[in-house]
C-alpha cells in the first residue's frame, strides 16, 4: 500500500540526574563529595533510506521515544547516555512540526540524517558542584528533559521526469515499456491508483520517471485522485504530458491538465515540458494535424507515438527526453 502522509509523536530522552554522594572509607571517614553526572538523553534521528518507498509502516506505529540517560552514581561515576533512536524514512520525506507548521527538514539524499529532537543534558553531580565557598555540596542538578514534537511526515517522490495526463491517456503503458516499472494496465480510467516510479536506461545514461495518476479537471481543488499526487511532481525537472489524440477534445484535455498544474503550483509553468501525442494508430489524420498545429502555435515541442503498438518513435522520444534531462541538469 502506497502511503505518503503520516503523523507521529517523537520524544528524545531525558538527561539523567546528577548524584549526591560522599566518599566514605576507614582512612577518610569525612571524605569529600563524589557524586557523578547524569548521562545525556538519546536523540531522535531521521535517516533517508533508498530501500523504502512508502510511509505505510508509520500507520501501525506512531510513537517514538528515545531512551533516557542514566543517573550519576557514587565514586564520581557518570551515568550512561541514552542511545540515539534512528527512524528510517524514504528519500524525499519532508519533516514538519505540526504545532508550529515549520518545515524542519527535507531528506532528499540516501543516507542523509537529521536530528529532529536532541536529548536532554545530563544533570551535574555534587562532585562537580563543589567550590571554594561550598566544599561539600549536598545537592545535585537534575537532568534536562528531552524534546517532544508532533511530527507530520510527507513523502514527495524524487523523479527526474513526471508523466502527466488524463486518465487512460497511455502513461502506464509508456512507463512499463521504457522502464522496469510494472503498473496495472487496462482500458478504463483510474487503473493506476498510486504514483509509479521506473528507472529508464538509454545508451549508458539513466533517469527516474514517475507516472502520476488521477489528474482530471478540478484536481488542484481536490476533485478525483490527482490532488493527492500533484505534490509528487513538484520535484521533477521535466514534465512529459501524454495526450490521447484519438479523442475529439484532445486540445481541451491538454489545456485542462496544464491549468490544473499551474493552479496547484505556479512553478509548473517554468518546468520544461515535452508533449506525447499518443494513440496515433487509432486517431484520424485530421485530429493529429489539428492537435499538432495547436501545439506549434504555442511553440510547444511534441512527438507522435503509439504506446499500444510498442511505442512508434520510442528511440526519438528517449533521445529527446535524455537531451532535455541533460540540459536541465547541466544548468543547475
Amino acid at each position: 500500500m502506497f502511503v505518503d502522509l503520516a503523523e507521529i509523536k517523537i520524544k528524545s530522552g531525558d538527561g539523567g540526574n546528577g548524584a549526591v554522594s560522599f566518599h566514605r572509607s576507614k582512612d577518610t571517614p569525612w571524605g569529600g563529595p563524589d557524586g557523578g553526572n547524569g548521562g545525556k538523553g538519546g536523540d531522535i534521528v531521521f535517516e533517508a533510506d533508498s530501500n523504502m518507498s512508502t510511509l505505510a509502516e508509520f500507520k501501525s506505529k506512531n510513537k517514538f521515544f528515545a531512551p533516557n540517560g542514566q543517573n550519576g552514581s557514587s565514586k564520581k561515576s557518570s551515568g550512561k547516555s541514552g542511545e540515539d533512536l534512528i527512524i528510517k524514512v524514504p528519500c524525499g520525506t519532508i519533516i514538519e512540526d505540526m504545532d508550529s507548521g515549520r518545515i524542519m527538514h527535507d531528506l532528499c539524499k540516501t543516507g542523509e540524517t537529521f536530528v529532529a529532537a536532541f536529548g536532554g543534558k545530563g544533570g551535574v553531580g555534587n562532585f562537580n558542584l563543589k567550590s571554594s565557598i561550598d566544599r561539600a555540596p549536598k545537592r545535585a542538578k537534575e537532568g534536562e528533559p528531552g524534546e517532544f514534537f508532533n511530527i507530520c511526515l510527507e513523502l514527495r517522490l524524487l523523479a527526474d521526469v513526471g508523466l502527466v495526463g488524463m486518465p487512460n491517456a497511455g502513461k502506464s503503458t509508456i512507463i512499463s515499456t521504457i522502464s522496469n516499472a510494472k503498473p496495472k494496465i487496462a482500458n478504463y480510467p483510474f487503473t493506476t491508483l498510486s504514483p509509479v516510479l521506473g528507472v529508464v536506461n538509454h545508451f549508458g545514461k539513466s533517469c527516474v520517471v514517475a507516472d502520476i495518476p488521477g489528474l482530471i479537471e478540478g484536481a488542484s481543488k481536490g476533485i478525483g485522485l490527482g490532488h493527492e499526487f500533484l505534490k509528487h511532481i513538484q520535484r521533477c525537472k521535466i514534465l512529459v504530458h501524454v495526450v490521447d489524440v484519438s479523442q475529439e477534445n484532445c486540445i481541451e484535455n491538454f489545456e485542462i491538465i496544464n491549468n490544473e498544474l499551474i493552479e496547484f503550483d505556479k512553478k509548473f509553468a517554468k518546468i520544461p515540458i515535452l508533449v506525447l501525442a499518443n494513440k496515433i494508430d487509432i486517431s484520424s489524420e485530421k485530429n493529429i494535424s489539428k492537435f499538432g498545429n495547436y501545439l506549434k502555435s504555442k511553440k510547444i515541442d511534441f512527438l507522435k507515438i503509439s504506446a499500444s503498438k510498442g511505442i512508434n518513435g520510442l528511440r526519438f522520444f528517449l533521445d529527446e527526453l535524455f537531451r532535455m534531462v541533460g540540459t536541465v541538469k547541466n544548468s543547475t
